[in-house]
């Protein structure tokens, strides 16, 4: 369980920073000298919502894998694959 929640938690930092990183780029005709500050707050927490929705997203994909059926299922006889059935 530590180990898939450190995952987690890296994927969320290394998406936030990729996040961050592009509102920078895409919203610097936006920002203003006097609001710097504030400006930077709120892509930090913008950011940081984002990558924990997408951390999210990521997990439930990881978690809904479809399985195979019994009846589908193949098997490996003398080099052929046959269907059971």
């Amino acid at each position: 369980m530590k180990g898939k929640k450190a995952a987690l938690k890296k994927l969320k930092k290394e998406t936030r920073q990729r996040v961050y990183d592009k509102l920078v780029v895409a919203l610097a005709e936006f920002k203003t000298g006097a609001k710097d500050k504030k400006f930077e707050k709120n892509l930090r927490r913008t950011s940081k919502l984002f990558s924990a929705n997408i951390a999210k997203m990521v997990k439930k994909e990881n978690i809904k894998t479809p399985k195979i059926p019994k009846k589908q299922a193949e098997t490996k006889v003398d080099g052929t694959i046959q269907k059971t059935a």
